[in-house]
């Protein structure tokens, strides 16, 4: 038995609560997809969310991981760290996160590096944001409307 697993040999994700879980069990359920990291716009009246291809600056687009992940808030002041009470609050997290999946009582997919043992699956099923974003940098933001995408907000086949 691992130290991920209960005594029913159980993953720690299927039996541990969001806000049960320890910093290193919290980090593992990010799979490195970097959805999240790419620049979503809100409409002022509705409140509704659009996904754009433009990712955050520090993104690296190779490895889908961030450039500066202990110091990314000094950076990117408006990154959001994810804890139990964003996830459980915030509405555009990608419906393939570990983090949602999990809020909502579902498992995770075959990709995930938990699940898979290889953290390179979720780029070979096309999880992944890797080859499909441009960079924010030196872009004004009236131009990231010309960026809208819906693919972040799906699950591929």
């Amino acid at each position: 038995m691992s130290a991920d697993e209960n005594a029913g040999g159980l993953p720690f994700w299927k039996t541990t609560t969001l806000e049960d879980m320890s910093g290193a069990q919290w980090e593992s359920l990010c799979d490195g997809c970097a959805r999240c990291c790419l620049n979503k716009l809100e409409d002022w009246d509705s409140g509704a969310i659009v996904w754009t291809d433009v990712a955050c600056t520090l993104l690296d687009g190779t490895s889908c991981r961030c450039r500066d992940y202990p110091n990314r808030a000094q950076t990117v002041p408006d990154c959001i760290q994810l804890t139990p009470e964003e996830v459980r609050t915030l509405t555009w997290l990608p419906p393939t996160c570990a983090y949602r999946l999990i809020r909502e009582g579902a498992d995770l997919y075959w990709w995930h590096p938990l699940v898979s043992g290889d953290p390179a699956t979720v780029h070979e099923a096309g999880i992944s944001v890797r080859g499909r974003t441009v960079p924010e940098d030196g872009m004004a933001l009236e131009d990231y409307e010309q960026h809208v995408v819906s693919w972040p907000a799906e699950v591929p086949a």
